[in-house]
């Protein structure tokens, strides 16, 4: 998938770029680069969309992003509201293995380092309980100068390396570019319009119109370039945002109020919806949150 090419501009007298960003909400155009992405999300919540696949992300998480796969990390929609005042910070590396850095990842030295970004093109996220090491290793590089930058560069990646069989992977697809740049800037509207209206009564025939389709003819455009049908995205998205609503309402009839709010105009469809996506009823995901939530304080008493 091919959506808006993104051009990053390396300092004279660097080899990658590592900056820390404090802005009223991130940037909302899916896009891709050919560089690495390693992003700590130091303040902000909302979802990632990367390739065909959705994640939340909050405060403190961290992700890795492969070279040009398509992505976006989208701020909620509070964060659009000039009232609430809020802002997103975070710190990220980008890095290009076939660019100026080719000569130190061609030796036999990184043969193994090489390997593990190869293997996780897809990117992956860094679970919960490391966040806090690699967010560390991360400030270091990023106020390091001279050799030391590629020195805490390999520390950086190595550590990685090392929590492999713990990484949760982003996607397990593969990305084709069939999509040129005009249709990228069209496909980047079409999400955009979906994530800015979500929780409302959209239809198929408002989505086709905004992509100037008939609904016969979106309908297999979408399938072909996210791999899901209009209906299947609209409800992840949905759902998505509902779990995060879930475990912050504080009333007996939070569900209800969930459901209407991220756009279902039935308890009954949620519950169906939530249940295909989570995997389980929304009363049991916030019980199994809760229980772990639990385990873990007594845990750590």
């Amino acid at each position: 998938m091919k959506v808006l090419p993104f051009t990053l501009l390396i300092p004279d007298g660097k080899s990658m770029l590592s900056e820390r960003v404090e802005l009223p909400h991130f940037y909302q155009h899916m896009h891709h680069h050919n560089e690495y992405e390693i992003t700590w999300v130091e303040q902000g919540e909302g979802t990632l969309l990367v390739g065909n696949n959705m994640h939340s992300f909050r405060s403190g998480d961290i992700f890795l992003i492969g070279t040009n796969v398509p992505h976006v990390f989208k701020s909620n929609p509070e964060y659009f509201k000039m009232k609430d005042r809020l802002k997103v910070k975070a710190c990220s590396l980008y890095f290009n293995l076939s660019g100026i850095l080719s000569g130190l990842f061609q030796l036999p030295e990184m043969y193994v380092l090489r390997s593990f970004l190869n293997q996780n093109k897809q990117g992956f996220q860094i679970p919960g309980r490391y966040t806090a090491d690699i967010a560390n290793l991360m400030l270091r590089l990023h106020n390091a100068s001279g050799v030391d930058v590629l020195l805490q560069l390999l520390v950086l990646l190595n550590q990685l390396k090392e929590m492999s069989p713990h990484l949760l992977p982003l996607s397990n697809d593969v990305y084709s570019s069939d999509l040129n740049a005009n249709e990228g800037v069209r496909f980047d509207a079409i999400i955009n319009y979906i994530m800015q209206n979500f929780n409302s009564q959209i239809t198929l025939e408002d989505v086709a119109n905004e992509a100037h389709m008939t609904p016969q003819a979106f309908c297999r455009y979408f399938k072909k370039h996210t791999g899901n049908t209009f209906v299947t995205f609209l409800n992840e998205i949905r759902i998505n945002d509902a779990c995060k609503s879930l475990l912050t309402g504080k009333h007996k009839d939070r569900i209800s109020g969930v459901a209407y709010q991220v756009g279902f105009n039935s308890l009954t469809n949620f519950n169906r919806a939530f249940k295909s996506v989570v995997g389980q009823s929304p009363k049991a995901y916030i019980n199994a949150y809760h229980h772990v939530s639990k385990g873990s304080s007594l845990t750590t008493v």
